[in-house]
């Protein structure tokens, strides 16, 4: 896929249990915090625990829900990207929680 616009709706599709999605932004605001935690100790080992508590959540979500294969192993940066955008779209309410 050449542009995100165009990844977007095949990312989504990707993440239609709600669990997954549950789990993959229960994981992003976790590393969300992990991050900012790293920034105001000056401990940046947390920065390692962000990435990782993200991607251990939403991998959960996608072998044991999505039965499919996370799409970072295809499209890192695009997936990446992606569930920031899905992050923000589950707390605008844009997509159910």
């Amino acid at each position: 896929m050449k542009t995100f616009a165009e990844f977007y709706p095949f990312y989504l599709s990707e993440h239609a249990n709600r669990t997954s999605r549950r789990l993959h932004f229960v994981g992003t605001s976790l590393g969300l915090l992990f991050l900012l935690h790293a920034f105001a100790t000056l401990n940046f080992w947390w920065m390692l625990a962000a990435l990782a508590c993200g991607y251990a959540f939403a991998w959960v979500g996608h072998y044991f829900f999505e039965h499919n294969r996370p799409a970072t192993f295809t499209y890192p940066f695009y997936s990446f990207l992606g569930d920031w955008v899905m992050w923000k779209d589950i707390l605008t309410g844009k997509i159910r929680f």
